[in-house]
């Protein structure tokens, strides 16, 4: 009795290991190969569909995304390797259905743009700080120079002698009011 369930739990275990099975969306696709399973989970992952925005075929409802994998079983089962898969795709329907489209003439915007606005970006930042301290340096220069005629008041070369008198009288005046004593 032992020896017959041994052997039918090793048969059991032995028809499972015969035949792999993919789930995808929650249809079964049978392999013979377990390779063949993977390769087909890893590209229903890897393509995209092309009616939704932001689905892989493994995820997608749609009716396009169900002919897409029934279409990738069959190339699957016949043996085409993940590359000419994904080119007949490609060649179908655009470097759409591509999650990570190859580096081409027609991708090099996609690949690089964000790259090249990032260093377009910086070098204006570089370019808008140094005119800034540019221009504080040259004020920080112009009020150093008139710093010492500032410091000493107003020159008398710039009033007549009878505009002098009156500042200085204003000055003094000032001077007085604000003398809380009265000295």
């Amino acid at each position: 009795m032992q020896h017959s369930l041994s052997l039918l739990l090793f048969l059991c275990c032995s028809f499972m290991t015969l035949h792999s099975q993919a789930i995808v969306n929650g249809h079964e696709y049978q392999f013979e190969e377990e390779s063949k399973a993977e390769i087909f989970r890893h590209l229903a992952n890897e393509l995209r569909c092309p009616k939704c925005q932001n689905q892989n075929l493994a995820d997608s409802n749609a009716m396009i995304a169900d002919d897409l994998r029934r279409e990738l079983y069959q190339q699957v089962k016949e043996g085409k390797g993940s590359e000419e898969i994904v080119d007949f795709m490609v060649n179908r329907y655009g470097d759409f259905v591509l999650y990570r489209p190859k580096v081409n003439a027609m991708t090099y915007v996609l690949w690089y743009g964000p790259a090249a606005l990032c260093v377009i970006a910086a070098v204006v930042f570089a370019l808008v700080m140094r005119s800034r301290r540019r221009e504080e340096d040259e004020a920080a220069a112009e009020n150093v120079q008139t710093a010492p005629e500032k410091a000493e008041g107003v020159s008398s070369e710039e009033f007549s002698v009878e505009e002098q008198a009156r500042l200085n009288s204003l000055l003094d005046d000032d001077q007085n009011d604000s003398d809380p004593k009265g000295s």
